[in-house]
């Protein structure tokens, strides 16, 4: 083993340590096994399996049923183990939050770790291939983007290292709620009460307008389909008959077709122009359209609930269609793009813990672990990411001369080690070691699934 595995390994257990601090004896060495198995990649293996997994680490049957037993029956919360996880980068200091005229992005969106053939799954979540909503746990993600490893000034524009997103928010859906967007707004709800004052929350279209305003979330971006419409936020001149306008002025951002007529746009408020930072010499152009109010709403409702916003249509040179954006924030229009840029790392989130760990099948049935195995593995995956962007890089072998610090080369090289050798710390508050509970009493076997006959019910 080299040295520099020999220090990521060492790092990775410090990691463990931490946030496996709440666990009880016992329970968190098995959580420790579980969460070793899916960083390494040994669901990858198993194909989702769990029991394959932690044997594959090299643990006995006792110690694989132990592991098994702590992360699915356990006493623990993921909620505290993301505070954990969260405080523990925090403290190293290579997390560097991304600001752009004083404005941090926070990113929210919602994911599915399918399940097609679990019983009594009343959840689902749309699926892209099938073009229909398929059973799934769903979750609400959300956290702050910054950029960690090599980095330099911290400016308007971010830094120089890679991008990663710090949860801060793992919500399931609870299987009373009647559809997703019941999650949706939940989530909405939350995120409102926890943003700073110098945050902003980033969404994508899955997520209403009529919703964001509904919760009052104090500071959003959020993009809009290409034929989104929306009324002046105050009244029109009055023509001097008739009766006093109550509506705002329609607005159209993009022109409209249908049925062969076409409905032109409306004249852009302001312009803006900025080039690209990467060195690629592309010109965006951006219509912003200011004083903007729901197209349900009356100018009176709008203004007396403060449900004003721009519209900024940005036309990127690479892309066909252009980025309709809606904001409440007074910055400019390419520090919007800058911040609706930084959603993408809460796609990243789910991606390294699916495709990249292997979670994206997994055999647990059970309520709660059928909920946990996911959270564990989202958990994994920003862990290995964050460990692999702050590390020396690992190369795959003596063909990879220029190796990158990613994720996916740190997992191969996790993959050929045992849990016996990830050196976990001593002295610490809870060890890690088994909880020697006396279990001679207990029924054993086909006796401690304690069966019983159905009662007999006598009909009158």
């Amino acid at each position: 083993m080299s040295n520099s595995v020999y220090q990521t390994l060492c790092r990775l257990g410090a990691m463990m340590a931490y946030v496996l601090q709440s666990a009880p004896l016992g329970t968190n060495l098995g959580l420790a096994q579980a969460l070793f198995a899916i960083v390494s990649g040994r669901l990858l293996r198993s194909r989702g399996a769990l029991f394959p997994a932690l044997a594959d680490l090299g643990l006995s049957e006792q110690a694989v049923r132990r592991s098994e037993s702590a992360a699915a029956h356990g006493r623990w919360q993921s909620e505290r183990l993301f505070e954990h996880w969260r405080k523990h980068v925090l403290a190293e200091g290579r997390f560097h939050p991304h600001l752009y005229e004083g404005i941090r992005p926070v990113p929210l969106d919602l994911t599915g770790f399918f399940r097609p053939r679990l019983r009594h799954c009343s959840t689902k979540h749309y699926r892209s291939d099938c073009r229909t909503a398929q059973p799934a746990l769903v979750y609400a993600l959300a956290g702050s983007v910054g950029s960690v490893g090599s980095v330099g000034s911290v400016g308007s524009v971010g830094s120089v290292g890679s991008r990663m997103l710090l949860p801060r928010l793992a919500l399931r859906q609870d299987p009373a709620e009647k559809s997703e967007r019941d999650l949706l707004r939940r989530a909405l709800g939350l995120c409102a009460e926890s943003l700073a004052s110098d945050e902003a929350l980033i969404v994508d279209a899955g997520f209403p307008l009529c919703d964001i305003l509904e919760k009052n979330v104090p500071r959003y971006v959020a993009r809009a389909p290409k034929n989104f419409t929306a009324r002046r936020s105050y009244l029109p001149a009055y023509c001097g008959h008739g009766p006093h306008p109550q509506w705002g002025e329609v607005v159209r951002p993009l022109p409209r077709a249908y049925r062969q007529r076409i409905s032109e746009a409306t004249p852009a408020d302001e312009t803006a122009e900025w080039k690209a930072d990467d060195g690629s010499g592309r010109t965006f152009h951006a219509e912003v359209f200011l004083n903007l109010a729901p197209v349900q709403q009356k100018a009176a409702v709008s203004a007396e609930r403060g449900h004003c916003f721009r519209c900024v249509v940005i036309h990127d040179p690479r892309y066909a269609d252009p980025l309709v954006l809606v904001t409440n924030l007074t910055v400019s229009a390419e520090t919007l793009w800058r911040l609706y840029r930084d959603r993408w790392p809460v796609e990243q989130l789910p991606l390294a813990a699916k495709q990249m760990l292997g979670a994206e099948r997994s055999f647990v049935h059970g309520q709660e672990s059928r909920w946990r195995m996911p959270e564990l593995a989202l958990l994994a995956g920003n862990m290995l990411t964050y460990l692999a962007a702050t590390s020396p890089s690992a190369a795959t072998g003596f063909w990879d001369r220029y190796a990158r610090p990613t994720c996916g080369r740190l997992r191969r090289t996790l993959e050929r080690i045992p849990f016996s050798d990830l050196p976990l710390p001593v002295g610490q508050v809870r060890e890690f070691r088994p909880k020697n509970a006396a279990t001679d009493h207990l029924l054993k076997g086909i006796d401690a699934r304690r069966r019983q006959k159905a009662a007999a019910v006598s009909g009158n």
